[in-house]
């Protein structure tokens, strides 16, 4: 008891119901319902007792032991004593089938399939004339209901009882023996729609049985006390989950909004919860309480605005997309720092989904950025910066305003990452002054050079700002024509960083100025239209862990610009990961061919390119697979069959087996199936493999056909691999798997050097 001991007393509790005098009966059963529980050894020592008491011809005994049987009883009480319930249902003492109504209740809960044999009395006790006998029975038929579909289905024929129940209870006059605050019985009305509403959900017939009842209640019932609010909550819920009529529904939400202008912050909460549920179906309906719902994103309280940000955000639609989005701006300037981020992502959202126009589009995002850039999402710059490079009438527009916003706030990053990203594609527009949405500034070379070295050397800037910056600062390169030499300066400046991404950023901006100045124009040229589906991988495809040549050449094939004159920090692949992949290869040929001397510099700007990224190889033959053809649907030979290459079993350890299918379409294109099977009595969970390959073949995977590989080889997940491999080189290949058995998570590396020749000479 209250997490003490009480096995001391548990023996004294049952002597005590054993005994015949009804004072110690009644002190025992109680000590009982407290310090015992159906886990105890001494709670089965109760069953006779209580068995025996409940044949007592005093009512007070009878009562003590039901109500003893309802705290604690186990399973295996309720099933011995549920006869003796049943008949209890059926005596004529008012009092006894109150406390036997709500002891079957346990009864069912404890023991579902029981519920039949109480389903003919409960149906009796809807007759009952007391209102705690018919308390019980409600009960009872909604525990029933909702256990069974069956007796759902017998239930839904006593609606119309129900419904007369109700009825008399609205249209009664004044009883004082169940007047609540000027409301007959408000507790059994309650349980009866709540009743009401478990009968008439997805069934026509039964709903419009009741609709009537439920009009009554709603315009019946005092709206000025607490009881008369919870009747009419609950009748607001039923009618929103029964099929009602479409009056019906409307009235509803007038009840609701009646809530709205509660002073209780508990009913406002409630009426603008249950308004979101019924937003999506009557939109109309709840739009003309609108004012109210802004005017609750005042109220003190968190949880309140809260309720009221989500519902505002709900009733935004194409025609008060401005209105709506006016206030909660508003809102976004005082609300509490826990719900920015919320409120920002619902600004986003919405505007893409109902904007009049780019612009308006445009305006409302920079205005979010402007108060509350450090608690928007990390997607909103590349969606943003997306979103502006689509707009091509607004470029003049926008770059004119982020310079403005630029010059007066360099704190919240995000802006700041939008600004340099801007003034670097479009500076051109910037510096010639000539713009007609906005009132035009005149600005100077050296004015925009002087913003972009201020966001450079700012504590308040991030790592991935300062790289927004530097990108801009050498795109301005090229759109200027009196300053190139402060900006080669201000680039060697960062070629000895300690971040190592914007190190290596000044680097190859270094020696694009030196070796390769006369492609810099077209290497540094405005990015083209970008979208959407551009910002993540292909759908359906994934790159293989150590294939960061043919990740560079794919974005070499699909864009105009190197990943050097990209102004986003996110393509680029950090240093760590590059480690990484090196250490899954872990062979000393590949880590030469990094290190391999580069070929002469030609005039060729592709082959200048890749010499930027650290002396690759640059014989047009080595990408013949990506420019000749496509990996995905490689050219086929005639003379090559499709079963010359045979399967070889190369990973067999834990129960986990891999087979490598092979097929060459092309002398230089191999594809590899990799199939995958389990052994083991238990599924692998969480399945994935990563592969490298040498730097001079080329390699894409593709997504595999599951991350669950089934137990006892009933099943399998397969995974295809592409390979290109120009020189014929010996194959090899190195494999990560990582996967999860019963919860424990398994990692292991295997080198893979049977590859048989027919799969690369």
């Amino acid at each position: 008891m209250l997490g003490y001991p009480a096995h001391f007393g548990q023996m004294e509790c049952v002597k005590l119901v054993a005994s015949v005098r009804f004072s110690e009966k009644r002190v025992g059963y109680l000590g009982a319902m407290l310090l015992l529980d159906e886990t105890q050894d001494a709670s089965l020592l109760l069953t006779n007792c209580i068995k025996n008491d409940l044949s007592h011809p005093s009512q007070l005994v009878q009562a003590v032991a039901l109500s003893a049987l309802g705290c604690v009883g186990s399973a295996e009480m309720c099933r011995d004593l549920a006869p003796e319930i049943e008949r209890l249902l059926r005596c004529s003492n008012s009092y006894i089938k109150k406390k036997a109504a709500l002891c079957a209740v346990h009864i069912v809960r404890k023991v579902p399939e029981l519920g039949e044999m109480f389903t003919p009395s409960a149906q009796r006790l809807l007759g009952e004339k007391n209102h705690g006998v018919l308390h019980g029975s409600v009960v009872l038929i909604t525990e029933l209901c909702e256990r069974s579909p069956e007796t759902l289905a017998h239930f839904r024929k006593v609606v119309p009882e129900l419904v007369q129940v109700l009825k008399g209870l609205v249209l009664s006059g004044y009883s004082p023996e169940h007047n609540v605050a000027g409301i007959s019985d408000p507790f059994l009305q309650v349980r009866i729609l709540r009743l009401l509403r478990i009968l008439g959900r997805n069934d026509e017939i039964a709903s419009e049985a009741m609709n009537d009842i439920l009009a009554q209640v709603a315009t019946n019932t005092d709206s000025t006390k607490t009881a008369g609010n919870a009747i009419l909550y609950e009748t607001v819920v039923t009618v929103m989950d029964i099929h009602s009529e479409s009056g019906l529904r409307v009235l509803a939400v007038n009840i609701l909004g009646r809530f709205l202008l509660n002073n209780d912050r508990n009913i406002r909460y409630i009426a603008m919860t249950s308004l979101q549920r019924m937003v999506q179906t009557d939109h109309n309906a709840v739009q003309r309480h609108r004012g109210t719902i802004v005017d609750c994103l005042k109220d003190p309280d968190a949880s309140v605005k809260r309720r009221a940000l989500d519902l505002s955000l709900a009733l935004v639609n194409s025609v008060n997309v401005r209105s709506m989005m006016k206030e909660l701006l508003l809102f976004m300037d005082t609300c509490p720092p826990e719900l920015r981020s919320h409120t920002a992502s619902g600004i986003f959202n919405t505007a893409e989904r109902y904007s009049p126009s780019r612009r308006w589009h445009i305006d409302t995002i920079l205005r979010v950025l402007t108060t509350s850039g450090a608690d928007v999402r990390d997607e909103t710059v590349p969606n943003l910066i997306q979103l502006i490079s689509s707009s091509s009438d607004l470029h003049c527009y926008t770059v004119h305003r982020l310079y403005r916003a630029l010059h007066s706030d360099i704190s919240q990053q995000p802006l700041s990452q939008v600004a340099c990203w801007c003034i670097g594609e479009y500076g051109d527009l910037l510096l010639s002054g000539d713009c007609e949405e906005i009132e035009p500034i005149q600005v100077t070379e050296d004015e925009v050079l002087d913003a972009m070295e201020t966001v450079l050397q700012s504590h308040m800037s991030s790592p991935a700002t300062r790289a927004f910056a530097l990108t801009a600062i050498m795109k301005l390169s090229t759109r200027i024509t009196d300053n190139i030499d402060r900006i080669r300066r201000l680039v060697s400046i960062y070629g000895s960083c300690s971040d190592v991404e914007i190190q290596q950023r000044a680097v190859e901006y270094n020696a694009l100025f030196r070796k390769y100045d006369h492609m810099r124009a077209a290497v540094l040229e405005r990015m083209p239209v970008m979208d959407k589906t551009s910002l993540g991988q292909p759908n359906g495809e994934t790159l293989g862990v150590g294939d960061t040549n043919q990740s560079s050449k794919q974005e070499k094939d699909t864009t105009p610009a190197p990943p050097v004159a990209t102004q986003c920090p996110s393509p680029l692949t950090p240093l760590s990961q590059q480690c990484n992949i090196l250490d899954l290869l872990g062979d000393s040929d590949v880590l030469r061919g990094v290190q391999s001397d580069p070929d002469p510099p030609s005039s060729n700007a592709g082959t200048g390119l890749l010499d930027l990224l650290g002396g690759l190889e640059t014989r047009p033959d080595q990408y013949s697979g990506f420019h000749g053809h496509s990996l995905s649907s490689p050219p086929r030979s005639p003379s090559l069959s499709l079963s010359a290459v045979p399967s070889v079993t190369v990973y067999d350890k834990d129960g986990l087996s891999l087979r490598f299918d092979f097929v060459r379409p092309s002398d230089t294109a191999l594809t590899l199936t990799i199939t995958a099977t389990n052994a083991n009595p238990h599924p692998l969970q969480n399945y994935s493999l990563q592969a490298a390959v040498p730097k001079s073949v080329q390699l894409q995977m593709r997504a595999p056909s599951g991350d669950v590989i089934p137990a006892e080889g009933k099943g399998h997940v397969t995974q295809t691999v592409l390979l290109n491999n120009p020189n014929k080189v010996c194959l090899r290949m190195r494999v990560r798997l990582s996967y999860s058995v019963q919860g424990s998570v398994r990692q292991d590396t295997a080198q893979i050097d049977s590859f048989p020749p027919e799969a690369w000479q």
